[in-house]
């Protein structure tokens, strides 16, 4: 068929036509998100594509939030999906419920479960880095391996830091990396220390560790200088966090894996302290593996990858331990150099407000500020008052928003009413307009992200959101 013919016109002189007095049009790279709320257009983006390809963000980030049930991590499940068929790799690098477990498995990719009695996470284990190091050789490898060496000193401190609750001692930090030197160069070729290897060393005194303590010959000195660096590493083994680090990696990270997941629903809410010791040290596996990935793609050896990493629930991990906080802080800095993208996903601003420091405070809210995407879902009103502060924000876009965050009515009797808000998202950039979306979930996004499970009785299905509507989160 010939193409029609193509006019162009003001909308003065074509307002029956489009009836639009004014606007522009919706942004079309990326992953396909949903309808515009006010035009019905397509509405497509994530911060990869926004970043890479669209050019519209400075910063490949998003920070989401909203109350619960209405769509947040459906939203971020959809965006993995996209991003995974264009070669993105999703990391789900702490997965507390678990949300995405059931897509990751779907994609091809690897679920690795934490937790006592499921699985461990060797904090010696260079990883992927090591094997990273081993294989690319001279000076590189060499630059590599030291790299992978401070990231195990950092991870291991910041084990001691949960367990202490607060930060080590300068010269503990420098003792305790005398010790991973002197722990590496004697342990054999393709064997992986333990951190009960670790404990022998500080308990022999070799002379590179004494030397760091300053104990002049004095025994008396050196073990003063490195019981309670001992005390705290039993803390590890034996104390509240089990054995979950006191063996080998249970199932290493797959760097070929079209999407990973790092299950840790089976730790409780309430084992804070394990919590955030399984973050921390899936982060630095995670992020290590992402490292070791671009470092071989600079030595020639294998293919470029780009990954996409989500945080959801950002508000557990956060309370649990400074160092989580410092951690991301330094991530959302340099995932630009990392070639990484991230997601993170809370539910108000006044869960960074619950932190126990004024510095923790305010790396948590500088997560907003630098994002270079913000998704709000339905938020009251005073909430949405607090974000305007952060983020440029309309009188009309708190108003639409704030109206979201409403329940059904009371008169609904049968079936299950949605709320109004449900799978109704606004994404803000800079200073540009927001645009407010609809989610209309598919059944395989609905059979593969239900998060109501535990709510089925008598072998009936969970409440399901209507697909016209969006999903439970």
């Amino acid at each position: 068929m010939d193409p029609p013919t193509m006019w162009r016109a003001t909308t003065v002189q074509a307002c029956g036509l489009w009836p639009f007095s004014a606007g522009s049009g919706s942004p079309m790279t990326g992953v396909p998100l949903g309808q515009h709320l006010d035009t019905g257009a397509t509405v497509c983006g994530d911060p990869i594509s926004w970043f890479t390809r669209a050019r519209y963000i400075s910063n490949p980030s998003l920070f989401m939030l909203g109350m619960p049930g209405l769509g947040k991590s459906t939203l971020i499940n959809r965006m993995l999906i996209g991003l995974s068929a264009t070669g993105v790799v999703p990391l789900v690098l702490g997965d507390l419920k678990p949300d995405y477990a059931d897509t990751v498995r779907a994609l091809g990719g690897q679920v690795i479960s934490i937790g006592r009695g499921v699985g461990g996470i060797n904090v010696l284990d260079p990883g992927a880095m090591g094997a990273a190091a081993a294989r690319i050789g001279g000076d590189a490898g060499q630059a590599l391996a030291a790299e992978a060496h401070g990231r195990v000193l950092n991870t291991v401190a910041a084990l001691i830091s949960v367990v202490r609750t607060r930060t080590m001692d300068d010269h503990e930090q420098s003792v305790l990396s005398a010790a991973l030197h002197h722990l590496r160069e004697r342990t054999p070729v393709g064997r992986v220390a333990l951190l009960p290897d670790l404990l022998s060393v500080l308990q022999e005194g070799p002379d590179r560790v004494r030397a760091v303590t300053l104990d002049r010959g004095d025994d008396s000195r050196y073990r003063s200088a490195v019981d309670p660096l001992h005390r705290s590493l039993l803390g590890i083994l034996d104390g509240p966090l089990g054995d979950t680090f006191s063996t080998e990696t249970s199932t290493r990270i797959d760097s070929t894996a079209p999407a990973v997941c790092i299950d840790i629903s089976r730790i409780g809410e309430a084992d804070t302290q394990l919590t955030a010791a399984a973050m921390l040290a899936t982060w630095s596996d995670g992020l290590g593996a992402v490292a070791a990935s671009h470092a071989l793609a600079d030595a020639g050896l294998t293919p470029r990858r780009w990954y996409f990493a989500v945080l959801d629930e950002l508000w557990r991990p956060l309370r649990a331990a400074s160092g989580i906080v410092d951690r991301i802080d330094a991530l959302t800095r340099l995932n630009r150099s990392l070639g990484l993208g991230d997601a993170k996903i809370t539910h108000t601003l006044k869960d960074a407000e619950a932190l126990g420091s004024a510095s923790d405070r305010a790396k948590a809210r500088g997560f907003v500020e630098r994002a270079g995407m913000v998704i709000c879902a339905g938020l009251p009103r005073t909430e949405m008052e607090d974000l305007g502060r952060v983020v440029d924000l309309s009188r009309r876009e708190i108003d639409l928003v704030s109206s979201w965050s409403s329940p059904p009515g009371w008169g609904v009797s049968g079936g299950h009413e949605e709320p109004p808000g449900r799978g109704r998202f606004l994404i803000k950039v800079g200073g540009r307009p927001g645009i407010p979306i609809k989610v209309a979930i598919t059944d395989t996004e609905r059979r593969l992200h239900d998060t109501n499970t535990r709510w089925a009785t008598h072998g009936q299905a969970a409440p399901a959101a209507d697909p016209r509507e969006g999903a439970a989160r």
